[in-house]
């Protein structure tokens, strides 16, 4: 049997207040700044964890709040887009994005990690592309909220 691939693991770090940061990822109107094209969430467990994009492909994650402790850290489960959904969303998301702040002497450090990934060449294609929406999407998540903060 093929070992899971690794996960995704993305930091940075946001010199900004753990408070603020993580309505980056709780509040819809933050969201869409940053991440998504659309935002439902209910930021409690069992809460819909809705991201919509209309490009560069035009989809819908559907997910859930796994967990959340307010200002620290969340988790919920994610949905790929069209091209690997047959991969990652049948019959339940197989994939969720946790995320944790913790206090660093220059700020506060946003982790992400995006768990589930399974072995073989399309697995690996699936995350390769989540990897550089991560990547990307974090960046533009501490543009904005320094944005945000200081105009």
């Amino acid at each position: 049997m093929d070992e899971e691939l690794d996960p995704i693991l993305i930091q940075v770090c946001i010199p900004l207040p753990m408070a603020m940061i993580f309505s980056g990822f709780t509040d819809p109107a933050h969201v869409t700044g940053w991440l998504s094209d659309s935002a439902t969430i209910e930021a409690k467990k069992g809460g819909e964890y809705r991201l919509g994009w209309t490009a560069p492909v035009a989809f819908e994650s559907h997910g859930e709040v796994l967990q959340i402790t307010p200002d620290l850290d969340i988790d919920f489960s994610w949905e790929g887009p069209p091209e690997f959904a047959s991969l990652m969303n049948d019959p339940l998301p197989k994939t969720h994005v946790y995320v944790r702040l913790q206090e660093s002497p220059e700020g506060i450090d946003v982790t992400l990690e995006h768990v589930g990934w399974e072995s073989g060449e399309a697995w690996q294609d699936a995350r390769s592309w989540h990897f550089h929406l991560w990547d990307d999407r974090l960046h533009r998540l501490k543009d904005y909220l320094i944005k945000t903060a200081y105009g």
